[in-house]
């Protein structure tokens, strides 16, 4: 059984210009939602906020006493999490950088998010996280299948990361916290523009519909989200989201 919630909804994105928030925003416009899109710089980007049906908010996740402000305006129903700091194209010499931003992205700027969202009277949050941080163990994985707390390197700051953000997003009383366990993105603005390789596809604008979708139904909790695939069961998305990969993505076109 899915939970849907009342519509329309005024609804704040949070890295509204990445490569999955980007592709969110005219899927939540076109919904009839009032969307508010989160940049941290101005100019081009405020501007294709714009283009997109959204009201543009120029802040930075790490100035708190800026996002307290700036959620409190907008008194959203709704905060969908798609901040992430990684290199573009996922550039091989500046990922160890970008993984080390990221889980500060994950821990620091989620705290902050939630914190902003429970202040401005928000009652739902969806939020990205990743499917490959599970413990090695039985396939597929399921959502309630344990992530490697113990992994070694720069995978133990990624999955520090996860951990954080989902016990922030989850643990909030008072707000629904739904987790989106992506798998691995392919797509355009994701540097891959198959699937080719990949152990738990899933193409970009299929990650933007699950994300819709969890703004407005879902039981609060955590959803696996990728295409077909050996290593991880998707159950519990098609079942409760309603969600299911498009033909385009399960064919690789």
């Amino acid at each position: 059984m899915t939970q849907t919630t009342a519509l329309p909804l005024t609804i704040l994105v949070a890295g509204a210009t990445g490569v999955i928030g980007s592709r969110l925003l005219p899927l939540l416009v076109a919904r009839g939602h009032c969307v508010f899109g989160t940049t941290r710089t101005p100019g081009k980007k405020v501007d294709l906020l714009t283009h997109a049906g959204a009201t543009p908010v120029v802040v930075d996740v790490f100035d708190t006493a800026a996002l307290r402000d700036a959620v409190a305006a907008i008194r959203p129903n709704v905060v969908v999490h798609q901040l992430t700091d990684l290199p573009r194209g996922l550039d091989p010499s500046r990922m160890e950088e970008g993984v080390r931003r990221n889980a500060q992205i994950r821990a620091e700027g989620t705290a902050n998010l939630m914190a902003a969202a429970r202040a401005a009277g928000a009652h739902r949050i969806v939020a990205q996280s990743i499917a490959w941080a599970y413990a090695p163990g039985n396939e597929p994985f399921g959502e309630d299948d344990p992530l490697e707390e113990n992994a070694q390197g720069l995978r133990a700051i990624s999955v520090g990361g996860v951990i954080a953000l989902e016990h922030a997003v989850l643990g909030e009383a008072g707000i629904d916290g739904l987790v989106l366990r992506y798998g691995q993105l392919w797509g355009p603005g994701t540097g891959a523009d198959t699937p080719d390789g990949k152990n738990m596809p899933l193409h970009v604008d299929d990650a933007a519909h699950a994300a819709a979708l969890a703004v407005e139904r879902g039981r609060p909790g955590i959803y696996n989200i990728a295409s077909d695939s050996t290593l991880l069961r998707t159950d519990k998305a098609r079942q409760q989201l309603g969600w299911a990969p498009s033909v385009h993505a399960q064919i690789g076109q």
